[in-house]
């Protein structure tokens, strides 16, 4: 067995690696694979300039992990299926460019273009003012960078590869938070694994909010495509998505103007926890999966945005602590944790790329058995315990 570490950058010792790869080699052979790699780099250009890209190959499946924004997951590849969504913002925007004050509190959407981003971890959810504090859309972590970030393989096993950066979400006078992020494949698997540990830095207890924004385009998106979550209950976030419940889970091509439709889900897991949500294209041949542990995140929220192909035809699948409304009205429905000092929040998930009919299968089989015998309740309107539109 052979675990080779590799620090690319620490902030600390003034380490940083511009450019550079891991390839397999006669100590790093992962269960015979020869194709498997690691490269990263830093771009330079434009609002790129600066940022730095991490890219994990298990000879299927591959990930642009970006550690300058918040280790989020710029974009991947599984086979011959692009992971990724045509963002009007087309290159991954170092945070120097985004003010978040912008257009009154939404400047977070200058940067917003990855497969995968995290909200929070102070606050998520619309702009406002809450106990005296401005709040901006979705937080401050997208925009923060890794201080440390290492890669490694490890040849036990079915051998694996994996990528983990810290960032630090600190203030004066404010929460302080440390998130130590791991992603983890396997040697020729479909899957890459995420275990978030965020931990309080500080001396006071602090209300963690947490959301996984992950947005996915075509192919798996289109028209006819169609999404699944085992569910106890589904609500329209406000008027705007209950025009569109009948159909809620499928989705209309693309319409210039398309005005956003958000359906706020309370999932159901197994016996350990583990839920499960699929969109599906048109054809039932390419899925994309996204695996939660509820126990962890409770909620989860349906972002359609199926806007015209140049404006950002999207979806987004988003399991989260919370759901994505104002910090204070989670407050009031007792869904803000509360993280005492020196305490870690862990959140784990999974994203998993299916391409043909009976894979695609299986992960709806798995959906079906989670669901049960009972249907979910699908409430026709925004209700107050969900969403503020139904108060």
């Amino acid at each position: 067995m052979t675990i080779q570490t590799l620090v690319l950058t620490d902030a600390d010792s003034g380490v940083h690696l511009d450019h550079g790869e891991l390839r397999p080699n006669s100590l790093l052979d992962l269960n015979g694979s020869s194709n498997w790699s690691i490269r990263w780099r830093t771009l330079h250009g434009g609002v790129s300039e600066g940022v730095d890209v991490v890219e994990i190959d298990n000879g299927h499946l591959s990930l642009s992990i970006l550690p300058t924004r918040g280790m989020g997951i710029w974009k991947g590849r599984y086979h011959d299926l692009p992971l990724e969504w045509k963002s009007p913002v087309e290159r991954p925007v170092h945070p120097m460019f985004v003010n978040q004050l912008d257009r009154g509190g939404i400047g977070w959407l200058h940067g917003f273009n990855e497969l995968l981003c995290r909200c929070g971890l102070a606050f998520l959810g619309p702009p406002g003012t809450d106990q005296g504090e401005q709040l901006t859309l979705h937080g401050r972590i997208a925009n923060l960078p890794a201080h440390r970030v290492e890669v490694r393989v490890d040849t036990s096993g079915p051998g694996s590869l994996e990528v983990m950066g810290i960032v630090d979400e600190c203030s004066m006078f404010g929460p302080r938070w440390r998130m130590t992020s791991t992603f983890r494949m396997e040697a020729g698997s479909n899957r890459c694994s995420i275990v978030d540990e965020i931990t309080n830095l500080g001396g006071r207890p602090a209300e963690l909010s947490l959301l996984y924004h992950i947005n996915i385009g075509r192919p798996f998106l289109e028209p006819y495509a169609s999404y699944s979550v085992p569910s106890i209950e589904v609500a329209p976030r406000d008027s705007r998505a209950a025009e569109g419940l009948e159909t809620y889970s499928v989705y209309g091509a693309p319409v210039a103007g398309f005005a956003e439709q958000a359906y706020f889900h309370t999932p159901l897991g197994g016996a350990d926890g583990w839920s499960t949500a699929l969109l599906a294209n048109a054809g039932g041949h390419a899925g994309f999966a996204v695996h939660f542990q509820t126990r962890q995140l409770p909620a989860f929220t349906v972002w359609k945005n199926t806007v015209a192909e140049a404006d950002g035809y999207v979806t987004g699948l988003e399991p989260g602590n919370v759901f994505p409304n104002f910090r204070g009205y989670e407050r009031q429905q007792g869904r803000l944790p509360s993280i005492q000092p020196g305490h870690s929040y862990k959140s784990e998930l999974a994203l998993e790329v299916a391409d043909t009919l009976e894979a695609v299968r299986l992960i709806q089989d798995r959906i079906h058995r989670l669901q049960g015998t009972t249907s979910p309740v699908i409430h026709q309107w925004p209700i107050a315990r969900l969403s503020p539109a139904g108060q």
